[in-house]
């Protein structure tokens, strides 16, 4: 089973933010379009590790980041995929 970890957000604005401040952490991250599985306000979403998660979550509130949510897409053998909000 394939999992991606990402996070939406409610505008361009703090999408590109959220990636410049983790890029200076050397935290591994892919700007993509949001799932479509994922209403939001804004087009662009981060994926990163499951790993990073807290660091993630620890610069959004420090940044003061506004973000849709914090999502897991599975995607299972059949090609389903399931998404689960996470916060």
């Amino acid at each position: 089973m394939e999992t991606i970890y990402f996070i939406s957000f409610n505008s361009t604005h703090h999408t590109i933010r959220l990636e410049k401040i983790l890029n200076e952490c050397n935290i591994y991250l892919r700007t993509i379009p949001t799932p479509r599985e994922v209403t939001s306000s804004c087009g662009l979403s981060i994926v990163f590790k499951e790993e990073d998660m807290e660091i993630v979550k620890e610069k959004i509130k420090e940044f003061g980041i506004d973000y849709f949510g914090i999502f897991k897409i599975e995607k299972n053998n059949d090609g389903k995929r399931i998404l689960t909000k996470l916060c």
